[in-house]
C-alpha cells in the first residue's frame, strides 16, 4: 500500500497544472509531504491517523494550514476544527476589584457619618439639660406670682408692691377719678390708648412703677395730671398712666394681673 501511495503522490506531483485553479498549487504541495513521510508510516507502527497528519501536525506547531488542507475530508476536518477553535481569553483581569483606596474611602464616610449622628445628639443632650437647669424652680415659680387683698386697700389711694424686681402701682381708683380718665381725647395723647384698653376693673388700675423713659419710678399723686411725676426728667402722667408731659415715650406698661375673689393676683 506504501508503494502505492507513493506511485500516486508522484504521478500527482508529475502532472501538468496548465489548467489546474490556484489551489492546485498547494495541493501538490501537500502530497509532496505526504510522499517524503511515507517511509516514516512503514517504520512506525499502524495507526489510524490520516494521510495528511503531516499538515496537522505542522498547524498545530503554530504555522497556519493552506484552507485545501480543510476539504480533504471528514476526518481531517474534524481535527482541523478541534485545531481551529479560538481560545477564551482570561477575563478575570478586567474584573474590578475593590482595592484598599476605595475601601479606605468608604470607612471614611461611615466614620464622619457615624460621628456627626454622635455629636448631633450629643448637642441635644446637651442644650435639654441647660434648658432643665435654667428653667425656674418651685419656689422661683411661687415668687412668679405676687398676691394682693383688695379689701386693704381703700379708695382714693396707692399701694406699691414690688414683683419680679420691680416695683408695680395699685390704685383703687374713685368714680371722678374713672370719669376723668374717660374724658380726655385719646386722639391728643402722645400714645393714644382708651382708659378701658388699660384696665380690667374701672376702680383698680395696675401698672409697673417704671418710667417709659430711662427707668426711673414715678412718685404716685404728683404731677400736672393728678397721676404719677418722675423726678429725674419731669416725665408726667394722667390718672390712667398714660404719658401726658415729658420725654417719656410712651404710656406705664400693664401687667399681667387677674381676679380671683378679694384678691389681686399679678404674674
Amino acid at each position: 500500500m506504501a508503494s502505492l501511495s507513493r506511485s500516486f503522490a508522484s504521478a500527482i506531483a508529475n502532472r501538468s497544472y496548465t489548467n489546474a485553479p490556484a489551489s492546485a498549487t498547494a495541493l501538490k504541495r501537500v502530497f509532496a509531504l505526504s510522499s517524503s513521510n511515507s517511509e516514516d508510516e512503514q517504520q512506525a507502527p499502524h495507526s489510524s491517523q490520516p494521510l495528511f497528519n503531516a499538515s496537522v501536525k505542522q498547524r498545530s506547531a503554530g504555522g497556519l494550514v493552506n484552507k485545501t488542507n480543510v476539504n480533504v475530508g471528514p476526518i481531517n476536518d474534524f481535527q482541523l476544527r478541534l485545531n481551529h477553535t479560538t481560545s477564551i481569553p482570561d477575563f478575570s483581569k478586567y474584573k474590578k476589584v475593590k482595592n484598599s483606596g476605595e475601601a479606605s474611602r468608604a470607612f471614611t464616610y461611615m466614620m464622619i457619618g457615624t460621628t456627626g449622628l454622635i455629636s448631633a445628639a450629643g448637642a441635644q443632650a446637651t442644650v435639654t439639660d441647660f434648658l432643665a437647669n435654667m428653667s425656674a424652680s418651685a419656689d422661683v415659680l411661687a415668687l412668679a406670682k405676687a398676691e394682693v387683698d383688695m379689701a386693704s386697700i381703700p379708695e382714693g389711694k396707692n399701694v406699691t408692691i414690688k414683683w419680679r424686681g420691680k416695683p408695680v402701682f395699685i390704685r383703687h381708683r374713685t368714680q371722678s377719678e374713672i370719669a376723668e380718665a374717660n374724658e380726655v381725647n385719646v386722639q391728643e395723647l402722645r400714645d393714644p390708648q382708651q382708659d378701658a384698653e388699660r384696665v380690667k376693673d374701672p376702680s383698680w388700675l395696675v401698672m409697673l412703677g417704671v418710667c417709659t423713659h430711662l427707668g426711673c419710678v414715678p412718685i404716685g399723686e404728683a404731677g400736672d395730671y393728678g397721676g404719677w411725676y418722675c423726678p429725674c426728667h419731669g416725665s408726667h402722667y394722667d390718672i390712667s398712666g398714660r404719658i401726658r408731659k415729658g420725654p417719656a415715650p410712651l404710656n406705664l406698661e400693664i401687667p399681667e394681673y387677674s381676679f380671683s375673689d378679694d384678691k389681686l393676683i399679678i404674674g
